[in-house]
């Protein structure tokens, strides 16, 4: 089958560098949602967030654990993001299916824990806050390290000679 349009010929272009600069910064973005998520939660509303114990209060190792893995998980969907942008129809849909469907699940897991409610709650809040940032902003990064192919201008016709 021939293939017409952009991509026609081989793979779309991409922008590696400003795609990684702005997962970077999203994996940054993500990382202090769920700090100040945390500090929301343990400091002005006194429930535990993501565990009952004292271990995730401001400062712990439980909360700088759990702010590396949202600034980790922003930069595993950034790498899906680099693998799906050149080689399939439609990345950003896909994408956003992918990511979107893995925020239900960090979502919804916090409930399967046997934690007691509030902090199951809150839990899910934080990874919910966390996905969105991951998911939104990324989607726009995609969008916009999609190198644009370059054109030669069109050439004038030459007359031919007799």
């Amino acid at each position: 089958m021939t293939e017409y349009g952009f991509g026609a010929g081989g793979e779309r272009p991409v922008n590696a560098v400003r795609l990684w600069a702005g997962g970077l910064a999203t994996a940054v973005v993500a990382a202090l949602v769920v700090l100040a998520g945390t500090l929301l939660v343990n400091g002005l509303l006194g429930a535990s967030a993501p565990s009952p114990e004292d271990s995730w209060q401001f400062g712990g190792a439980g909360t700088a654990a759990y702010a590396v893995l949202a600034a980790l998980g922003a930069l595993a969907a950034t790498g899906l993001l680099h693998l799906l942008l050149p080689h399939t129809p439609r990345p950003l849909s896909f994408f956003c299916w992918i990511v979107g469907l893995a925020v239900v699940v960090a979502t919804v897991s916090p409930f399967t824990q046997g934690v007691p409610a509030a902090a199951a709650v809150a839990t899910a809040l934080l990874n919910l806050a966390a996905g969105a940032v991951i998911l939104s902003l990324l989607s726009k990064v995609g969008a916009a390290a999609r190198a644009e192919r370059r054109t030669l201008p069109p050439q004038p016709a030459r007359p031919r000679g007799n």
